[in-house]
């Protein structure tokens, strides 16, 4: 199956980064540059050609991160997606951008 021809969102919930870091989870892998986090209903998880997507919060949707990587087992509980922060990059962005 391809990917969809339609956008889709997922309701997602971030993860504390030190849970994320245990050993039975991604063992010390995550930055503090990252944000780790799982869909709401289980199972659900980005899927292969989400990368680079927006990771957004609040009312006004503002972008907080972009998405990296995630386990090749997409339903694999112990490795919960990864993206990059946004705001810890902020001044880097804007500085860019300028």
């Amino acid at each position: 199956r391809g990917p969809s021809p339609t956008l889709q969102e997922l309701e997602v919930t971030v993860l504390d980064t030190r849970m994320c870091n245990n050993s039975r989870f991604w063992d010390g892998s995550i930055a503090p540059t990252m944000i780790c986090f799982q869909g709401h209903r289980r199972g659900s998880a980005p899927s292969k050609g989400d990368s680079g997507g927006p990771l957004v919060c609040g009312k006004r949707a503002a972008v907080a991160g972009v998405l990296s990587f995630t386990s090749p087992d997409l339903t694999d509980a112990l490795k919960p997606p990864v993206a990059t922060s946004a705001v810890k990059h902020k001044k880097w962005i804007r500085k860019t951008l300028r």
